[in-house]
């Protein structure tokens, strides 16, 4: 609270004004670290993923991406791995939690069988959860 005297008054007036600018510049600091920490929590692995009109729903947090190439390469994130080191490498990506749901991403020229063979892989390392992600096409609701 500040107390403002005028010249020819002697009485003491209170200004209850708030002062925004600390406010302001903790936003600004704010937008800025998420203007930078936004593009290195995503996955830069390239894939040509298909498309669906369908509704999209939000992602967790800390999603475990799992992508299929067309030259039948697996990653989970950005790390390469074999298709025998899948199981071991999903287990220290979630750290041994089972019920985290594993989005799987897939390139459209990848053909159905290699699809449901790393279905079986995960189905037989004990993922049951797997989200197989897309892109949305012109006319999807949000």
């Amino acid at each position: 609270m500040m107390i403002r005297m005028r010249h020819n008054d002697e009485t003491p007036n209170e200004v209850n004004d708030i002062n925004v600018t600390p406010f302001i510049d903790v936003v600004l600091v704010l937008l800025i670290i998420f203007m930078v920490a936004a593009p290195l929590s995503t996955v830069n692995i390239p894939v040509n993923l298909p498309g669906s009109t369908e509704k999209t729903t939000p992602s967790p947090t800390n999603p475990v991406f799992l992508t299929l190439k067309t030259d039948q390469t697996l990653s989970i994130g950005e790390n390469k791995i074999n298709k025998d080191q899948l199981a071991a490498a999903l287990d220290t990506a979630t750290k041994g939690n089972k019920n985290e749901a594993i989005f799987l991403r897939a390139d459209k020229k990848v053909d159905y069988e290699s699809l449901i063979s790393v279905m079986d892989q995960l189905r037989s390392a004990g993922y049951l959860k797997v989200a197989l992600v897309n892109l949305a096409k012109e006319g999807a609701t949000p």
